[in-house]
Order: C-alpha cells, then structure tokens, then sequence
C-alpha cells in the first residue's frame, strides 16, 4: 500500500526536539517492515520551506530524501482565487488522493478529516492512530484480542491518581483530583480497561442523574445516564475501548430502564470522541450550562419501548440502539462462522464447551466492539442495509449464538479496495485478504446488536424449521422462522 503523509505527520518524524507518538513510530515502522510506500506531496514541501527557523527547515527538507515524492503536481480545480494558502494545499494533497496517488493519506488535520467526508473519501482518510491500527490488524505482529472492561468502584482507582495516565485530565480540568474525590465519596463508578501491569489504560467515569438540566433549555425526565469522564490511553488505542464503553452504557441503560444517555465536553479537543458518539445515535443538543458556551452536549434517546419504524431500518437501528426493525419487510439471513473467527468477532459469547467447564461465568466485562466486518464468497445479492442477521458458530457448537444488523454488502475484487472498506473494522490478515480476493469477494459491514440469551442447537433449529440443515453460507430464512428463533433464543 502507497500512504501518503501529510505536513504534520511528517513534521513530528524529521523534527528531533518533539517527542515521536508510539503510534506513529509504530506505523513507520510496520509501513517499512512490510513494503509499504510512505510519500509526500509537494505541497508539503511548500509548508516545511515556509519555516522560519532556517536549520529546523533544512533538517527537514533533507531527511524529507528517505520519503518519496509525488513527481507530478496537478491543479486542483477545486482551488479558487483568494482562498487560504493552507486551505489550497490542503485540497491539492486531497485531489491527489482522489485521483489515486496512493492508497491513503495519514493526516492529524481535523479539517482535512471533514473536506474528505463531503468528498465521499473519507475511508481513504487516516488519523495515525487508525493508520498505525491497520498494519498491525494486517500484519498481526500480537494477537488481536479485545481486553476486559471491569466494573469497579471510582474510590478503588485512588492510589493510581499519580501516575501519568491522569495528567491529560488534570490538563484540562485543573480541579480533576478535587472532584474525583467528590465523586468517589458519592459511591461513583467506573468501567475500567487495565494494561498487563494492571494499571488503568482507559477509563469511563459513569453516574445516574435524576431530573438533570443538561442545557439551558433543557431538563431530562427521570433518570439518565451521564458519561463524567472518557479517556483511551495511548497503550490502548486502536483496540475500540471507545464502542466497549459505549457498549457497556447501552447494557447498564437497557439493564435499569435508562431512556437517555448523555455527556458534554470541549468540541476541539474532543472532536474525534464526538465523531464516534454521533454513529451511535447521539446528538448535539447545546451547550453545558455554565460552561459559557464551551462545552458542547451530546444526548443519545434510548428508549425502553421500541419506537414506531419511521426512518430507514439502518437509520432506526442506529439511533435506537439496542432497537432494531424486524418486521416482515425485513430480510433476514443465518451467517455460518467457523469457531475461530467467531471468536475474535465475538470475544464475549462463551461456548457450550466453556459453559460444562466453568458452571459460573464471571460477567465482568463489556464484550468486543459494536461495528465488524465478515468477508465470504456468498452468491446471495438480497442483502441490504437494515437487514437482521443471525450468526451460526459451526464447527464446535453448532448453534445460532448472535444478532447483528447490515450496514452495507458489496462485492470486491480488489485488495486494496477491501482493506479500505473494512480498515476499521478488519480481523483478517492481508494474506488471508489476499486468498479471499482471490474470487469476488462479498464484504459485509455489520453492527453486532446482542447474543442470544440462550444458544439454539441445530438440531433445535432443525426441528423448529428454522433451518433445513447446517448453513454452508449466507442463508435467507422467512420471516416466521427469524420470529421462531427469537423466541427460542430469548
């Protein structure tokens, strides 16, 4: 693959005085390890000779060799007389990537995020951090595993205070230490992700609010669920510590009939949390009160009873999350996993043979990300966004365990094409991308909804004539049989 590196990307690699991110270290060295091209725009190169201290930027230019250059500069029809010298740069390094220059562009520009949103290429668009996540989901130099999210007491959490996890918090929020004890006095909790040595990694400071105004103009009914403080670690990113949490708020406002689910903060240094938490149904509603405008207050409505479909089934899912449509309209599809990736896909269901051994399963933990990706050769082309899907462990348990709900099916050939499609979201190696790719590949983007309560044998779902017999590929099942399954399953 061809990366191509933006300005300040490339800035924090040939400056020596900056500290360099792990994750970008990390991606410069997998993308060298394995072939992997990184290149620079000329543009670029206009914005490092524009430095004023003269030996910075002669360093830079001559380290600016180990990289390759783009030898052609083409106008960029989308520039226009007056606009910003930064803002026309911006666009020729987007309108080289548009034209196929390279794979994708790793950028930390929030601005260059949003042009290539409404240029429709944002999924060739890449922080450092998701960059650096690709190659090593490619290239899985460790296993890929999704680590526990436990439940604790905020107060348990006290004698890590000092250690330099908290110090972004205390950045930003002078009084951190002041209200953590507060919070922690008040019997308040946390999901917490440790790293190997058991010190926290990522955290997510929760606590029900009753009758709370959360703008001025607006008091939430009842009781709600506020998320205080969401932080990932650098030792965790790349890992979706942010959808485990968000998964883990979704169970605890499902578990205690919480019908809103909100959290506010600064929209510049939290952009990318926003981004996320507007995937997953929550909306900007104004501003904190007291906080003069600064803070910005995202709200997602989970209601308990599901609402009228009045939006398409993918939109309705999305914004009503755990909720999804499944009327007859819908279709609905079994999807045969072998028990090796299933297990990746879904960390947190136990099989049968895990159920004899351990008769007590400790549920402490949130479960794997919400959006996945699964790759087949299927020759089916019902699928649809919206559609309900039902996963089938075969191999060992032979058994529909989970629900997920479509986000988009195609079919690719192209290696790259396919990587970019399932970047975020990929559990297969790019050698067993390649063997796929090797036919037309059907690409399923999904978002996993819930396990079963109960997992339905196939002999169960033979004699229900849910199936017919064991699911060699995506299979479409009536209506009455998804209806069947639900109630076995429930």
């Amino acid at each position: 693959m061809r990366f191509l590196l933006d300005t300040n990307v490339l800035i924090p690699l040939e400056d020596s005085q900056r500290p360099l991110e792990p994750s970008l270290a990390s991606f410069v060295r997998l993308a060298h390890s394995h072939g992997h091209a990184l290149l620079y725009h000329p543009a670029s190169e206009d914005d490092i000779r524009e430095d004023r201290n003269l030996d910075r930027r002669n360093q830079t230019l001559q380290r600016l060799e180990q990289y390759e250059r783009l030898d052609v500069r083409l106008e960029c029809p989308w520039n226009v007389v007056g606009m910003r010298v930064n803002d026309a740069r911006d666009n020729e390094i987007l309108y080289s990537l548009s034209l196929n220059a390279a794979n994708g562009l790793v950028t930390e520009d929030r601005g260059i995020h949003d042009k290539a949103k409404a240029l429709g290429i944002a999924n060739r668009v890449y922080t450092i951090q998701t960059a650096n996540d690709l190659l090593r989901r490619l290239h899985r130099e460790v296993v890929l595993s999704l680590p526990n999210v436990n439940e604790v007491p905020l107060f348990s959490l006290t004698p890590q205070l000092g250690s330099a996890f908290f110090d972004s918090l205390r950045d930003g929020y002078p009084e951190f230490d002041e209200w953590f004890a507060r919070k922690a006095q008040a019997g308040v909790r946390a999901w917490v992700s440790n790293d190997d040595a058991g010190e926290v990694g990522a955290i997510c400071i929760y606590d029900r609010q009753s009758r709370e105004r959360i703008t001025d103009d607006l008091i939430l009914p009842g009781d709600a669920l506020k998320l205080s403080t969401f932080k990932v670690g650098d030792t965790h990113r790349g890992r979706k510590i942010g959808e485990l949490f968000l998964k883990a708020a979704f169970r605890y406002a499902t578990e205690h009939g919480l019908e809103h689910i909100f959290i506010h903060g600064d929209v510049d240094k939290h952009h990318f949390l926003f981004d996320l938490l507007v995937d997953f149904g929550f909306e900007r509603v104004g501003s904190h009160p007291g906080s003069d405008g600064r803070d910005a207050v995202y709200l997602k409505r989970h209601p308990v009873t599901p609402p009228a479909p009045a939006t398409p089934h993918l939109e309705y899912h999305r914004k009503y999350f755990p909720h999804f449509c499944s009327g007859p309209e819908v279709a609905k599809f079994v999807v045969p996993i072998r028990p090796e990736f299933h297990r990746i896909l879904f960390p947190d269901y136990q099989s049968f043979t895990d159920q004899q051994r351990d008769m007590f399963p400790v549920e402490n933990y949130a479960g794997n990300a919400i959006k996945m990706a699964y790759l087949s050769h299927a020759q089916t082309n019902a699928v649809e966004p919206g559609s309900v899907l039902l996963f089938y462990r075969s191999g060992d348990d032979q058994a529909l365990t989970s629900i997920g709900i479509v986000e988009s099916y195609e079919q690719l050939s192209d290696v790259d094409a396919i990587i970019a499609k399932v970047k975020r979201r990929t559990v297969y190696t790019l050698a067993e991308i390649e063997r796929m790719a090797a036919k037309p590949t059907r690409v399923l983007l999904f978002r996993f909804v819930r396990h079963l309560s109960r997992p339905i044998p196939r002999a169960e779902l033979i004699q229900r004539r849910v199936l017919k017999d064991r699911p060699q590929s995506l299979t479409s099942i009536s209506h009455d049989a998804f209806q069947s399954a639900i109630e076995i399953g429930s």
